[in-house]
């Protein structure tokens, strides 16, 4: 398939010290996919479900062990301790080659050996990186066919380069306690051992496309984010696009695939979908920054996924998706927790256990996924397969606080937006039943897939801010203020259209706001509110008087949150904090107690 000498000798070595029995070389066929469908089905690795129902679909459970990411066990190995940073676990990179190669030291004796070469980012973009993944697991071979672009054409790519991203995948005993996902950002090499779930086995994800591209997009001036991109197409045609970066359980996915209120359809507005979970940024000859999404498929939570919160999602997984830890039904069907109020009866759960529906326990593990093309969402945008990327006129930061931030503000500049951005927080949902919270910082939603060390990382958005002619404005979001009984104050979902278009607004100059202390505010009536239809509580319809209340800066609150800011920041050493944060945080200090 390849006369790649550097890809040929890296296989080589591989084989050698994992020792397989056979070695398949993905060459992206259908044909041959079908063939390793139906071996897996054979060995009970993946079941075929109703192809009536849910054709070319698969079903997967996962060891109990083994059911989602292992922040514990993910390591970035840098030369020195510093350049990974306080928010990465980090071990000597020669202390775990060892360790590794041990682990791996026969792991695939008995099985099959898969090489499969992979593309983030359409083949032949000036964005795309290629890859190639050695794996042992049919599982990861077809959820790889559809995240990432497979096959003949990715080695046609890469040519004779030998540059490219090397990832090992060894299931070996799916023994937790030896579980490793590890990152060498220098030698552009990737390792995962003794695990089986998609997350840390599915090495384009955030292994590559996260914590690989991080470190990359540094050294070569573009940038790699957890970021869903979304466009608005307007009535007239005219498009615009925005990227926005969430903490997990802040409804990134259900913003990145919203469908506007129906007074706003009615009129012409679409919302499309570029991506929901990857971006990755680059400077345009224009000046502009640009962006795609460099995978190719959804890897979606199911519960909580429905035909109300999220019916784009629903839908992109009616065909050629994989579901992992859900509930199978008698007919071969799927159900999760959430999806509808009608649980089978007579089935099991994702362990494979007799279930009851009615004891109070839950069929589908809370973390259970789809892996679904991303072609079948029924608001993908004809840009998603853009070489070039979409044009981005926002970035919005998010997060889940019961009080502090407000429904939307936008930051004064550049700097003041890179500030927002490293100070992003969540609360743990104690905040949904109305107490508050304890704040986990989650700096641009990347704490857990930055490739080195997030002071450098927040040097490298000052950086880039320098080279965008035409920055995008950037904006924070916070859906989940509650009223002192717990209510959700704001409706969310399909009305957080509503504030999409005042940032885009903004971003025309074509919308007033209120300065304060922490940034630009909405006018209240500068926000469409209609035919919103909300009850915060039983016999309260939302008004705009309740908008009003969402759109204060509580001062005390945010008082109370700068000496935890403080705090996060003093966990890095000296110096590596950019001075102009610190700065942006002594002027909000200092504007809150004027």
């Amino acid at each position: 398939m390849t006369t790649n000498k550097a890809v040929l000798s890296w296989v080589d070595e591989m084989v050698a010290l994992t020792k397989p029995d056979r070695v398949v070389w993905i060459d992206g066929s259908e044909d041959q996919l079908e063939a390793l469908r139906a071996e897996a089905c054979s060995t009970g690795e993946i079941v075929k479900l109703n192809q009536d129902l849910l054709p070319g679909c698969y079903y997967h459970r996962t060891a109990v062990n083994d059911v989602a990411r292992v922040e514990g066990r993910t390591y970035i190995c840098t030369p020195t301790k510093e350049e990974a940073g306080p928010t990465n676990n980090w071990m000597d990179p020669a202390e775990m080659y060892k360790l590794l190669w041990g682990l791996y030291d026969g792991a695939m004796k008995g099985r099959t050996c898969y090489v499969l070469p992979y593309s983030m980012g359409p083949v032949g973009s000036p964005f795309a990186k290629y890859g190639i993944e050695i794996t042992d697991s049919i599982y990861v071979v077809l959820n790889m066919n559809i995240m990432t672009r497979v096959g003949q054409k990715v080695l046609d790519a890469l040519g004779d380069n030998p540059d490219f991203i090397k990832g090992i995948h060894a299931k070996a005993d799916l023994d937790e306690e030896n579980r490793y996902i590890v990152q060498f950002p220098q030698d552009n090499y990737i390792c995962s051992v003794n695990s089986g779930y998609g997350g840390n086995v599915l090495l384009g994800k955030k292994c590559f496309a996260l914590r690989i591209a991080s470190y990359l997009g540094r050294n070569e001036g573009w940038m790699a984010e957890h970021m869903l991109i979304l466009g608005i197409k307007y009535p007239d045609g005219t498009k615009k696009y925005v990227t926005g970066a969430f903490p997990s359980a802040c409804g990134k996915t259900n913003l990145a695939m919203l469908i506007p209120p129906k007074y706003f359809r009615d009129q012409g507005y679409e919302v499309e979908t570029v991506g929901d979970d990857i971006a990755w940024l680059r400077v345009g000859e224009d000046g502009q920054l640009y962006a795609i999404n460099p995978e190719y498929g959804f890897f979606g939570v199911a519960p909580g996924t429905n035909e109300k919160s999220n019916p784009n999602a629903l839908a992109s997984t009616r065909k050629n998706t994989i579901f992992t830890n859900v509930v199978m039904t008698k007919d071969g069907g799927v159900w999760w927790e959430g999806l509808d109020k009608n649980p089978p009866h007579g089935v099991e759960n994702w362990k494979g256990e007799p279930w009851n529906p009615d004891d109070g326990s839950k069929g589908a593990h809370p973390n259970s996924r789809f892996t679904a093309p991303a072609i079948n969402c029924p608001c993908i945008s004809p840009e998603f397969e853009n070489p070039q990327g979409v044009p981005i006129s926002a970035i919005i930061f998010g997060g889940r606080r019961a009080k502090t931030a407000p429904l939307v503000y936008e930051s004064r500049d550049w700097t003041h937006g890179v500030f927002v951005g490293s100070i992003m927080a969540s609360e743990t949902t104690a905040a949904a039943s109305g107490a508050v919270g304890v704040v986990r910082r989650d700096p641009m939603a990347m704490l857990p897939f930055c490739g080195y060390n997030m002071g450098d990382y927040w040097q490298h958005w000052l950086d880039m801010g320098k080279k965008i002619k035409k920055q995008p404005h950037i904006f924070n979001v916070n859906w989940f203020r509650l009223d002192d009984e717990g209510n959700f104050m704001w409706p969310g979902f399909g009305d957080n259209f509503r504030v999409l278009l005042w940032i885009l607004a903004r971003c025309e100059g074509k919308a007033d706001a209120v300065e304060t202390p922490i940034g630009f505010v909405p006018k209240p009536e500068d926000i469409d509110l209609t035919d919103l239809d909300y009850e915060i509580k039983k016999g309260h319809k939302f008004t705009e008087d309740d908008l009003k209340s969402i759109l204060t800066v509580e001062k005390d609150w945010w008082l109370e949150d700068i000496e935890s800011i403080k705090d996060f920041y003093g966990k890095f050493s000296e110096g590596k904090v950019p001075a102009e944060l610190w700065s942006e945080l002594e002027k909000l200090e200092n504007n809150l107690k004027k």
